[in-house]
């Protein structure tokens, strides 16, 4: 347990104080009996007395000390990310999905992340704003079962999935994420972009070294992150092992409906898929620059980096360290995106 308050305090540097109280003041509704069953729980005993030594948390709560803006009227709330250094990836993974090998990662510089993933309501700002238009084709459940539709896309992904103006875009490509991203740059003034695969993982940790941001028992991630879990098997019938919880959704989430990581951030893990501007290339190679997009040696990039897990996924494809890796085109009913940018 001290070497994961020792890591917290690394991770985190010079925004440990937010984290903490965050983390401090998210636990304190819980029972003693109850905050004593599982591991993640006994570290938050020693994160509430850390809280309190060091930033005396109480009613005001911890979320105050979020750093949170918004540049435009169209822009997201984002949530700035301070400098820090943690250990990226695990050792093993699938075969053919290596998760390493183990390596420090330092995140040199502060930056910004949407404290959520981007909506439907906004992506249909963007196209009716600027006239670019998606493919209208996506890979999502017709009648039961996986399909590549052109029936389908990102206006109406299919009548099986809970679709409103509130829930993340799905059936977006890569290349829709970028148009996305500089579409909002030319109404901000700022230049936004996709987050590394770096700067994702260290935000989705918050501070964490667990298998979760939340610790390391699947069963605890209901409350965070929205899986396929008992609230989806019985209307699904996936082939994979569900949670063993309940997060009240089937399919998708409305963005922000249940309880964010450390650091402020919604739906880091589950609800749906998000690009990161990285070429995929296993295992992790040297990079001068965690906070700029890996590319690969050829002019092209056959597949991006997919991260957080989605709506569909079984508990150990949630886990922080899983990688996705998907061509830059494809269009699916579970993969979304959330905007970064510098600071």
């Amino acid at each position: 347990m001290l070497a994961k308050l020792n890591a917290i305090e690394t991770v985190v540097l010079n925004g440990c104080r937010v984290v903490l109280r965050t983390v401090c003041c998210h636990f304190r509704s819980e029972s003693p009996r109850a905050m004593a069953t599982t591991r993640s729980s006994i570290l938050s005993f020693a994160l509430m007395a850390v809280c309190a030594a060091l930033t005396g948390c109480g009613a005001a709560g911890g979320a105050g000390s979020l750093k949170t803006f918004q540049d435009c009227d169209v822009c997201p709330p984002m949530v700035e990310i301070a400098p820090g250094s943690f250990l990226m990836g695990a050792e093993g993974g699938e075969e053919g999905r290596p998760e390493g090998p183990v390596h420090r990662v330092s995140i040199t510089r502060p930056f910004a992340l949407a404290s959520t993933e981007t909506t439907l309501a906004a992506f249909r700002l963007f196209v009716s704003d600027s006239g670019y238009e998606p493919a209208e084709e996506c890979r999502t459940l017709v009648d039961g079962s996986w399909q590549n539709s052109e029936r389908h896309s990102w206006r109406e992904p299919g009548a099986t999935i809970e679709y409103d103006d509130d829930s993340p875009v799905v059936c977006v490509s890569w290349r829709d994420a970028v148009a996305y991203t500089e579409w909002l740059s030319r109404r901000s003034g700022v230049a936004y972009r996709l987050p590394s695969e770096a700067e994702w993982e260290y935000a989705a940790r918050g501070g964490s070294n667990g298998i979760f941001f939340w610790g390391d028992d699947a069963a605890d991630g209901c409350r965070f992150a929205n899986l396929y879990d008992r609230s989806a098997a019985p209307s699904l019938g996936f082939r994979w092992d569900e949670a063993p919880c309940s997060d009240g959704y089937v399919t998708l989430a409305p963005v922000g409906a249940l309880a964010p990581n450390p650091f402020g951030l919604y739906d880091m893990l589950g609800n749906v898929w998000e690009w990161t501007a990285d070429c995929y290339i296993a295992p992790y190679p040297e990079v001068a620059d965690p906070q700029r997009p890996i590319t690969s040696d050829s002019k092209s990039c056959e597949r991006r980096s997919v991260r957080g897990g989605g709506w569909i996924t079984r508990p150990d494809r949630q886990r922080l360290t899983f990688r996705g890796r998907d061509p830059e085109q494809r269009r699916m009913s579970y993969f979304g995106f959330r905007v970064a940018r510098s600071l």
